[in-house]
């Protein structure tokens, strides 16, 4: 099997809910919105944020500030409170010295995801990255993967695995792609969907299978 591994990236290599609470504190903040406001836009990103997200708050709460402004800001924001792990990092930095390709595959506007790459430094460990908002499809879409595998130069044909915390989009989705899978345990597993390979409670345990699979 190729030497490729496929991640997925909030909640599986960087802790996207705290990165959230704190640049959502910052943002409201700065921008004095009122507490209403504040709620509505917790809940509203608690799965994931787009600019979009942004234009309903401004014409829910009538605020002067543009949309694009907004959008911006929780941008900036998050890309400077996201943050990886130390050990992770050393970990991806493991499989590229073993000669593993190691790409992103997540869902999530292009601009945000892209910006947390480079804020934690996970941009330079990686050879590819597939966002969702690039082709406006989500996991488990296998072209998601497929387009991930591709900006990487492999092919899903030559096999791989997929690691992430979401039991459909990212488990059912590499199935389907013909992955291999390790499934980061902790939201409730769907019925009918097939078993990943390997079950871990951290990323760096599946880092720690897949070097293993080198030896």
């Amino acid at each position: 099997m190729a030497r490729v591994a496929l991640f997925d990236l909030d909640g599986t290599l960087v802790d996207r809910q705290t990165a959230l609470s704190d640049a959502l504190t910052c943002l409201c903040r700065s921008r004095a919105l009122p507490s209403d406001a504040e709620r509505w836009l917790r809940a509203a990103l608690v799965d994931r944020a787009s600019a979009s997200d942004f234009a309903r708050l401004r014409e829910v709460f009538g605020l002067d500030v543009s949309a694009t402004d907004l959008w911006h800001e929780y941008v900036d924001l998050m890309a400077a409170a996201v943050t990886c792990r130390p050990t992770v990092i050393e970990g991806l930095a493991r499989l590229r010295a073993a000669a593993w390709t190691i790409g992103v595959v997540t869902n999530g506007a292009s601009d945000i995801q892209r910006a947390k790459l480079t804020g934690t430094g996970l941009a330079a460990l990686v050879d590819g990255v597939a966002v969702s908002g690039d082709l406006e499809i989500r996991k488990p879409d296998r072209r998601l993967f497929e387009l991930a595998a591709s900006r990487c130069g492999v092919s899903l044909a030559d096999g791989g695995w997929m690691v992430g915390d979401n039991p459909s989009g990212d488990i059912g989705g590499g199935y389907q792609a013909g992955l291999r899978t390790i499934w980061l345990r902790g939201r409730p597993w769907p019925d009918g969907l097939p078993a990943a390979h390997h079950v871990v409670n951290d990323v760096t345990d599946a880092i720690t299978i897949l070097l293993a699979e080198t030896e």
